[in-house]
């Protein structure tokens, strides 16, 4: 089965880690790494010209034929699909929560007034500036290697990362503080691996389709098509995570303005049933949307894109 994949340090891992669950399987894998159009064009992004920056090219193999399947991290998939691809698998979920990296382990409380901030991400940036409007938020690119680097030479005071990131490529010594959800809620699909097929390649969404982990896929459902519902994008300042305990699935969401001093709060739940699982993840995503769209989230939205 060939997998296609970007070539980063983190994509790799991510592409790695799905062969070696289908080796496990029985399935025989090869990986195809390519370079996206995010890999080389190293300007912010910051408008709707780079949804899908990341993935097109590996999406892109798979219509062409150079590869049988794709591995994303899911926050960086487009929720307007393309309608020849389709969503296989997500498997189990990693850590969801984003972590504030500096030498001195500073917490958003500590950070010293003015201190310089990298992230890339408007959602960081978003809830950072809300906490704390003194703050010089600024954006960063590069894979997590190089943002490092750039917080050890001094170009920033602290950084903004995903935990996945570091615990998937091992960088336990990474001076860090993981920072609280009601703090920092993280980015639609955040931690959750997203595999791409061909929707005419009905064997190998049978073969992929044991990678499914119901729990994860359901409530990445949640989160996405609440952020379709509202327009979002994966670039807008929304945030949302939804969680599975004691049979009760529940989602927290907000939505920002880009300087952080509006913001829309969200929290509901309803019962889950493990066997109706997409259709749960679509009435909460309903509900939740329906409830911020008509306070204003919309037009908050298209606000932040101007």
């Amino acid at each position: 089965m060939r997998i296609a994949t970007r070539e980063s340090p983190l994509a790799m891992w991510q592409a790695e880690h799905v062969a070696s669950l289908l080796q496990a399987a029985g399935f025989a894998t090869k990986l195809v790494p390519m370079v996206s159009g995010g890999d080389t064009d190293m300007r912010p992004i910051d408008s709707g010209r780079q949804v899908g920056v990341f993935t097109k090219r590996i999406q892109q193999a798979i219509l062409d034929d150079e590869a049988d399947i794709a591995v994303h991290s899911l926050k960086d998939l487009p929720t307007e699909v393309d309608p020849n691809l389709v969503l296989a698998a997500v498997p189990q979920r990693e850590v969801v929560q984003d972590c504030l990296v500096s030498n001195s382990q500073w917490t958003i409380a500590t950070l010293p007034e003015g201190a310089k901030i990298g992230t890339g991400s408007r959602r960081r940036a978003a809830q950072l500036r809300h906490h704390r409007p003194d703050l010089d938020v600024q954006p960063i690119r590069g894979n997590v290697q190089t943002r490092l680097e750039k917080l050890r030479v001094g170009e920033y005071d602290a950084i903004m990362l995903a935990s996945a990131g570091l615990t998937r490529l091992q960088m336990d010594d990474v001076s860090r503080v993981e920072l609280p959800l009601d703090q920092m809620l993280p980015a639609p699909g955040q931690g959750a691996l997203a595999i791409e097929v061909h929707r005419d390649a009905k064997a190998v969404q049978e073969m992929v389709g044991i990678l499914n982990h119901v729990p994860a896929r359901a409530t990445v459902t949640v989160e996405r098509t609440l952020l379709a519902a509202l327009n979002g994008g994966c670039l807008a300042p929304i945030a949302a995570y939804a969680q599975i305990i004691d049979d009760v699935l529940s989602l927290d969401a907000v939505v920002l303005s880009t300087d952080g001093t509006q913001r829309l709060d969200e929290s509901r739940s309803i019962d889950f049933d493990p066997s109706q699982w997409e259709s749960c993840a679509k009435t909460l995503a309903d509900q939740a949307s329906e409830s911020l769209a008509s306070r204003g989230a919309r037009e908050l939205i298209h606000d932040t894109r101007l």
